[in-house]
């Protein structure tokens, strides 16, 4: 089940929201957990037990963690939490990849398993872990009721596709949230500016890359291709930036503040600013379970490097099991070590206008690295983008972008705060954005063929 669907916004949405507010406080964790539980099995019920044994596991964990603190009990305990998650996910996100490798690499022929990623596996696995590692850390106190902490990792809200929400930041919310008309209304607003980005924005965008995607890419004209990989960079951000606002805005309905998970990633002006405003759940992981515990930039530059390839090798790694997100992630990675080495320095004397030029061509090419799996696909989409000898522009181009062009423009000037700025500005056009906003995403829901979640397949 998705949020932009006609099931959850009529059906599903209304009757939680019915049975959460008219149980007693004590029992509305209750509902939150069977409604969770609900959602999750609309779409792949024997991944259940997947999702409720990590809650055990790592609730079983924790105990032993808790009670013997700053022992050898207790490190076993989070190893133990660490191996097993990670299991899990590596056999289901992983193993077919490995098997593959295997195969090209020694002619053999091991059949691939038959198997399918549990969907939201890749987020709250390092929902789980990072629980775990809170509690021996002792950042976040030890959940001794096994009903509230399997909340927290099945809360619907977040649960299949982000944000990443850490234990300690909801802990208190879990058995001390409160509620309140203005918090609701606030939900509800995020919830619907969320889902106006995803369904009138990024599924318009994703539906002119898509008919480029299909198109030959020797036939494709720069001016084409450049296009088509424009609407692509905009799409992804309304489709994610807009599920983590419809998780954010859901998650104040039932009484929690789930933090952002994007703050207008496309006006940096520098990849390591983009970083640090793109899926910022993620980056915030890595930097604070992995970064660090490696030694992070306090150490030598050599074991410096090492630690910046290693996390952007995993990042790549966690988006899924193909080399083109590896390449992807060590991309960023090289150029976040040139930024840091020299290229800062040297952007802080160019104009806005040249380090934003400079972040968005180098973001762009790399998610032709993200969204082309095939890495001669990689290499022809390129070669069409930079290859001058090509057609410049063509009929092909025309017939996207004339039709196109107010959506493009109108998704470019939303990429960016100003729409945000008018907004928190005039708060009484907040009433019409909900009732239109609504009523347009509804109907173009209606008659929806096209309607994917891209974070979903992580």
């Amino acid at each position: 089940m998705v949020f932009s669907s006609i099931t959850f916004l009529f059906y599903f949405l209304p009757l939680v929201l019915f049975s959460y507010f008219l149980v007693p406080y004590k029992l509305k964790n209750f509902v939150l957990l069977i409604f969770s539980l609900i959602f999750y099995a609309y779409g792949e019920p024997i991944y259940i037990f997947i999702m409720l044994f990590s809650c055990v596991v790592d609730y079983l964990n924790a105990i032993i963690i808790d009670k013997y603190r700053n022992t050898y009990k207790a490190k076993l305990a989070l190893i133990s939490s660490i191996i097993i998650n990670l299991s899990l996910l590596g056999f289901f996100k992983y193993s077919n990849f490995f098997i593959s490798i295997v195969n090209n690499l020694t002619n053999s022929e091991f059949s691939l398993l038959n198997i399918t990623l549990p969907v939201g596996i890749s987020f709250y696995t390092f929902q789980t872990m990072s629980y775990t590692i809170d509690v021996y850390r002792n950042d976040a106190p030890v959940q001794k009721n096994i009903l509230s902490l399997s909340t927290f990792v099945t809360l619907f809200p977040q649960l299949v596709a982000g944000p990443i929400v850490r234990y300690s930041d909801i802990s208190y919310d879990l058995n001390n949230r409160v509620h309140s008309f203005d918090k609701f209304y606030d939900g509800v607003y995020k919830f619907i500016i969320g889902l106006c980005k995803k369904v009138i924005l990024a599924n318009n965008l994703g539906l002119i890359w898509y008919s480029i995607k299909s198109t030959p890419y020797n036939t494709l004209s720069l001016a084409t291709s450049w296009l088509g990989i424009i609407c692509f960079t905009l799409q992804i951000y309304f489709d994610f930036s807009g599920y983590s606002d419809m998780a954010i805005g859901l998650g104040k309905m039932f009484g929690f503040d789930f933090l952002e998970n994007f703050n207008f990633p496309y006006i940096s002006k520098s990849i390591t600013e983009f970083w640090r405003r793109w899926h910022i759940s993620l980056g915030v992981w890595f930097r604070d379970y992995v970064y660090i515990p490696l030694g992070g930039n306090r150490c030598s530059k050599g074991r410096w490097f090492f630690n910046i390839f290693v996390v952007w090798f995993l990042t790549g790694l966690w988006h899924g099991a193909s080399f083109n997100f590896i390449l992807w992630g060590l991309y960023f990675g090289v150029i976040l070590v040139f930024e840091k080495l020299f290229l800062l320095e040297f952007l802080k004397k160019l104009p806005n206008c040249i380090k934003h030029f400079y972040t968005m061509f180098l973001v762009i090419i790399g998610f032709v690295l993200f969204e082309i799996d095939n890495l001669n696909d990689v290499y022809n989409y390129l070669v069409s983008m930079f290859n001058l000898n090509n057609i410049i522009v063509d009929e092909l181009f025309l017939y996207y972008l004339i039709p196109n062009l107010a959506l493009i423009i109108f998704a470019i000037i939303a990429s960016t705060p100003i729409v945000k700025i008018v907004l928190d500005r005039y708060k009484y056009i907040r009433i019409i954005v909900l009732i239109f906003g609504m009523i347009l995403s509804t109907s173009f829901l209606v008659d929806a063929s096209f309607n994917p979640f891209l974070y979903f397949r992580f």
